[in-house]
């Protein structure tokens, strides 16, 4: 699933290309894709001659301001959203399709068909459509990450650090991939009581996680999964991986062959030696 990185990756390169443009026209060929409104006729026709204003990311979620309205997208496990020829062969999972002057297009792609669609027709905050915005925590970006915030959600917890990590109401947009990175930077076994950490394990944390997904989207995120930037090309991430899809392999830092456990049924990668 693409998470904070790849999100970010896919917004970046959405504003490159579709800032100012408007949309012409749109059409839904998976019904079931669209989560708000839920008439294709209602999507396909309000968002047309919409102007998109800018992206946003908030968490996972994609949000383009509108001329009038949001549009927001989740791409889920393996939604791609990408900028093509109107006249390019189309992909077998094709499920909504968005057109632009000069035969260009939007095209959302999603083999499992998890992916989400809104489209708000009023000036009004997205999230009154779009629920799981509600249920964010802070981004890790923003200034309200701080460790007196972090130290208290920990401190609340009983669950292992890692699980916390994947909670979206902590902090918005940490996945698998990033929390087992974070977690080795920072020397932490990912199975760890969240609220027995200390105060100088949980300020190295909150760096750690800072830095590796800003690592991340300097390269364009990871290819471990489906994820593709909206010209179709993989990030550069997963080449340079501390421990994730890594076992058995030597750790970059002392050698030890990384181990994998599951947490909460996800898998977890991490180094025997480094994180104790």
């Amino acid at each position: 699933m693409p998470e904070l990185p790849e999100v970010e990756t896919v917004c970046r390169g959405l504003n490159k290309k579709t800032s100012a443009l408007t949309i012409e026209s749109a059409k839904v060929l998976l019904p079931r894709t669209l989560a708000y409104p839920d008439s294709v006729a209602s999507f396909e026709q309000g968002i047309a001659e919409k102007k998109i204003i800018q992206w946003h990311r908030r968490g996972k979620y994609l949000l383009a301001q509108l001329s009038e309205g949001w549009l927001g997208v989740h791409l889920r496990m393996t939604g791609q959203l990408l900028w093509v020829n109107q006249d390019s062969d189309l992909q077998k999972h094709t499920r909504v399709r968005l057109f632009f002057d000069e035969g260009k297009e939007l095209r959302f792609v999603d083999t499992r068909t998890f992916g989400k669609f809104w489209w708000l027709a009023e000036n009004k905050p997205p999230e009154t459509a779009i629920t799981g915005l509600q249920k964010l925590g802070v981004e890790p970006f923003s200034p309200q990450f701080t460790v007196a915030y972090f130290q208290e959600k920990l401190s609340k917890s009983r669950r292992n650090i890692k699980t916390l990590l994947l909670d979206q109401g902590v902090v918005a947009g940490v996945g698998n991939i990033y929390a087992d990175e974070a977690l080795f930077k920072s020397g932490i076994m990912p199975n760890t009581i969240s609220c027995n950490l200390t105060l100088p394990q949980i300020e190295k944390l909150r760096t750690a996680i800072i830095e590796v997904l800003d690592d991340s989207i300097k390269v364009g995120g990871t290819s471990f999964s489906d994820f593709l930037h909206i010209t179709g090309v993989n990030g550069n991430y997963g080449g340079k991986a501390w421990v994730y899809g890594r076992k058995g392999e030597p750790c970059r830092i002392c050698n030890t062959p990384i181990d994998k456990m599951k947490l909460g049924g996800r898998s977890t990668h991490f180094c025997p030696k480094c994180q104790s």
